[in-house]
């Protein structure tokens, strides 16, 4: 078993990684952090999300539902730094591999890989104390009818908590603001503003929403990020992928690209 929890010291790297807003964050492995990121920091923005989500107040052995985990990064900080028992789900990564990743990191006794798409849930209503998910829900949650749908698997009262990349401002018409466009993917348009997936959730009856909020200065963190796996992965596509993410954020300063939390208690 890999300590994936102990920091070098005096190691270049651990410093670059290394933020005073996410102390939790900062007692993992650096390299382990690389080399299993598909994206933003998760750990950073699961330690923004814990305050309002009330991590901290959850008793030990809490069942929470990691919805969009990727390779479980997320699922075992919860385990470790919270006590619960994590439903780590994802849909692109296999629970094989996330498995294996699991028991390395010392939690196979408090989170389970399952192989799941975000509509077709394999779980009971009820059934979770807390639902978080970070970098994932924006890929299935700006539909009008899936908050209900998620929502049931909680218990009355219980937490569902996001962080997703998002925008300072909506975007009118049909067109991305012209420094973006050379980088503009399609799958920028589910991004949203902290008051648009506010009033989202709010109208979707199955939530009181408690957060809605912008992370100032976020752009810096997730360029910092960028810069940091571009030059220290090990895998070609995910360098290349980390450069392009680092010039468009450079460009942009903030100005269009952010992310948001939502928070919300079941009604």
């Amino acid at each position: 078993m890999s300590d994936i929890t102990s920091r070098t010291s005096n190691d270049p790297l651990t410093d670059r990684v290394s933020h005073p807003g996410y102390p939790r964050s900062n007692g993992y492995d650096a390299r382990w952090t690389i080399d299993n990121q598909m994206g933003p920091h998760a750990l950073w923005l699961l330690e923004w999300l814990a305050p309002a989500l009330g991590l901290d107040t959850l008793s030990p052995g809490s069942r929470v539902l990691d919805l969009g985990c990727g390779r479980a990064m997320t699922s075992v900080f919860l385990a470790k730094e919270y006590d619960v028992q994590v439903t780590a789900a994802d849909l692109w990564v296999k629970p094989d591999e996330n498995a294996g990743r699991i028991a390395q990191a010392g939690v196979a006794d408090r989170v389970l890989p399952v192989f799941a798409e975000a509509h077709d849930l394999p779980f009971g209503e009820s059934g979770f104390d807390t639902i978080v998910s970070i970098d994932a829900y924006q890929y299935f949650g700006t539909d009008d009818l899936y908050l209900p749908h998620l929502a049931r698997l909680l218990k009355p009262g219980g937490r569902i908590g996001v962080v997703v990349p998002a925008l300072r401002e909506e975007i009118d018409g049909v067109e991305p603001p012209e420094h973006l466009k050379p980088y503009w993917e399609p799958d920028f348009w589910c991004f949203h503003t902290a008051a648009w997936w506010r009033r989202h959730w709010t109208r979707s009856g199955a939530v009181e929403v408690e957060t809605a909020d912008w992370l100032e200065d976020g752009w810096r963190d997730w360029l910092r990020w960028c810069e940091v796996v571009a030059e220290e992965h090990t895998d070609e596509w995910h360098v290349r992928m980390a450069g392009q993410c680092a010039e468009m954020l450079r460009l942009d300063r903030g100005e269009t690209l952010g992310f948001v939390r939502v928070v919300g208690r079941r009604v």
